[in-house]
C-alpha cells in the first residue's frame, strides 16, 4: 500500500481532515500541534478524536504524524525558550497519546553560537526529561538543510542526540528531501549511496516517515524552500527512484510542497502514477 499524504488544518478536527485526506486520494496526513508560531493548543474533543479513530480504521489509514511549532527550539541559548519547547512538546506527546501508536515530528532546533555540541547536549536533555517508557508515539527527528546555526543537517547529528536519549526506542527519524538535499545528500544521483549511508550512521529502522518535497535550491544550498513535485532542483524522475526505493516505498509519504488542496490531489495523483 502506497502510504501518501499532506499537510492539513487541524482547525477543524481530526475527523475534518481524514475526510479532506480521503477526498483527495490520501491515506493518511500530518498536521500542527498548534499554531505553527507556538500558542496553545486547541482543547481535545474526545467525541471527534473517536470518530476519526473509527473513520481512520474504516479506511485504512497509515500512521497519522504530528508537526511541533516552528518556535519550538531545545537548543536555544535562552532558558526561558528551552522552557517553552520542554513544555510544548511535553503537552503535545500527551497530547497525541489519545490517538495512541502515531508520529511526532519536531525539527532539533538552532544552536545560535553555542556550537554543535551544545545543541546536540541540550536537546538529548530535554527528551530525556520528557520521554517515559509508556509513550506509545515514536518521537521523530527531522533531517535540515543547514541554514544558520541549524542541528541536524548531518546525519551524524541525528545519531548523537539519539545515542544520549535513554529511551531510544522511542526515537526515529523524518527524513525530508527538499532538506537533505539541500543540505548536501545527493538523493537525485546517488540515492543508494545517501540510504546506505544513513543506515551506517544511524540504522535505516529508525526512518519512519518520509517528507517529500522538491527544492527551490539547488543541491548543497543549505537554503530549505520547498517547491512543489517536478517543479524544483530534485525532480520528477528522482522522486519516482525514491517512492519505488525497497528501503522507503513502504513508509508514510507526507508532502509539504506549497500548495492547496486541490494542488495537493494533484500532487498525490502524479505520485500514485509513479509508484510501482
Amino acid at each position: 500500500m502506497f502510504k501518501i499524504g499532506c499537510h492539513l488544518s487541524a482547525s477543524k478536527g481530526f475527523l475534518n481532515m481524514g475526510k479532506e485526506a480521503v477526498s483527495i486520494g490520501a491515506n493518511t496526513f500530518q498536521f500542527f500541534t498548534r499554531n505553527p508560531r507556538g500558542g496553545k493548543a486547541k482543547p481535545i474533543d474526545k467525541k471527534d478524536i473517536e470518530d476519526f479513530i473509527a473513520f481512520a480504521t474504516e479506511h485504512n489509514f497509515a500512521k497519522i504524524l504530528a508537526h511541533a511549532p516552528y518556535t519550538l527550539n531545545a537548543c536555544s541559548a535562552d532558558a526561558g525558550i528551552r522552557e517553552f519547547a520542554f513544555n510544548t512538546m511535553k503537552d503535545d506527546i500527551a497530547r497525541m497519546e489519545h490517538i495512541p501508536g502515531n508520529l511526532y515530528n519536531f525539527h532539533p532546533g538552532s544552536h545560535v553560537g553555542q556550537g554543535i555540541e551544545k545543541g546536540i547536549e541540550l536537546i538529548s536533555d530535554m527528551l530525556n526529561r520528557i520521554l517515559t517508557p509508556d509513550i506509545t508515539t515514536t518521537i521523530l527527528l527531522e533531517t535540515m538543510a543547514g541554514k544558520g546555526s541549524e542541528v541536524g543537517s548531518r546525519l551524524q547529528e541525528l545519531r548523537e542526540i539519539i545515542d544520549r536519549v535513554e529511551l531510544k526506542d522511542k526515537m526515529g527519524v523524518c527524513l525530508d528531501t527538499c532538506h537533505i538535499n539541500d543540505a548536501g545528500y545527493d538523493v537525485v544521483g546517488n540515492l543508494d549511496g545517501v540510504l546506505e549511508e544513513f543506515d551506517k550512521v544511524i540504522g535505516i529502522e529508525k526512518l519512519c516517515a518520509i517528507h517529500i518535497n522538491d527544492s527551490k535550491n539547488p543541491f548543497e544550498s543549505h537554503k530549505d524552500r520547498h517547491e512543489k513535485i517536478g517543479e524544483g532542483h530534485i525532480g520528477t524522475e528522482a522522486f519516482e527512484r525514491i517512492i519505488n526505493h525497497p528501503k522507503l516505498k513502504d513508509l508514510p509519504f507526507l508532502l509539504e510542497t506549497p500548495n492547496e488542496l486541490d494542488g495537493y490531489a494533484e500532487e498525490i495523483r502524479l505520485l500514485k502514477s509513479l509508484y510501482k
